[in-house]
């Protein structure tokens, strides 16, 4: 499959494929791809609001990346603060979901049975 390109790519997929090489570390570079087009795809089917609050969330974590690094960025999404504390809580539940319909035999730290 190759990547896809979408409108909300620019702000999500950096924090998506960051974020999933942190959560799923063994899961194969190709596989994590396909995972963070599917996220970027989910987020363009949102309805507008809520398509424009993901991304606007989106756009801050992608700030706080290119000026700070992935570290605070990592910090600021283990928090529950309300709304930036979902965003990758919304990434991880959207990448859980096609990981384990996708690649059912896929172990917790995205290794292959």
């Amino acid at each position: 499959m190759g990547v896809a390109r979408t409108r909300s790519r620019a702000l999500v997929a950096p924090f998506a494929d960051r974020f999933l090489r942190d959560q799923f570390g063994q899961l194969e570079t190709a596989r994590r791809i396909e995972v963070v087009d599917f996220i970027t795809r989910r987020v363009d089917g949102m309805t507008s609001l809520t398509r424009a609050g993901v991304l606007i969330i989106g756009g801050a974590y992608r700030v706080l990346m290119l000026v700070a690094g992935w570290r605070p960025a990592r910090l600021l999404a283990a928090t529950p603060i309300p709304l930036l504390g979902e965003y990758p809580r919304l990434v991880r539940s959207l990448a859980v979901a096609y990981i384990w319909e996708r690649w059912p035999d896929t172990m917790p730290d995205g290794a292959r049975a």
